[in-house]
């Protein structure tokens, strides 16, 4: 019985990192297309790097993180950050520009 308990251990291990390969692999596919989508010259507007740059970064980590095929390597871990940066900061940021609204603060 004790034996099989570490066969058992690293099964799940190994399924709850397949699991986060997917997320981290989706957060950076679609923070790369809205990249991508956008005009170049929003960027600047609201203060962030070029299009060129978040494509770049963006686009490196994905290529890295499906090389790697690990999410909890160093350029999966960088990449899941710059995905959710550019997700939940210039994402937002581009919205409001694109809406008028403006800052909320």
């Amino acid at each position: 019985m004790a034996i099989a308990a570490p066969i058992f251990a690293f099964a799940i291990r190994g399924v709850i990192e397949s699991i986060l390969l997917v997320v981290v692999l989706v957060v950076l596919a679609v923070s790369l297309v809205h990249a991508i989508a956008q005009r170049s010259d929003a960027f600047p507007a609201i203060g962030t790097l070029p299009k060129g740059g978040w494509i770049a970064i963006l686009a490196v980590c994905l290529l890295l993180t499906l090389l790697t095929q690990r999410s909890l390597s160093i350029f999966g871990l960088i990449g899941i950050a710059a995905g959710l940066i550019y997700l939940l900061d210039v994402r937002v940021g581009l919205r409001e520009l694109r809406d008028g609204r403006g800052s909320s603060w």
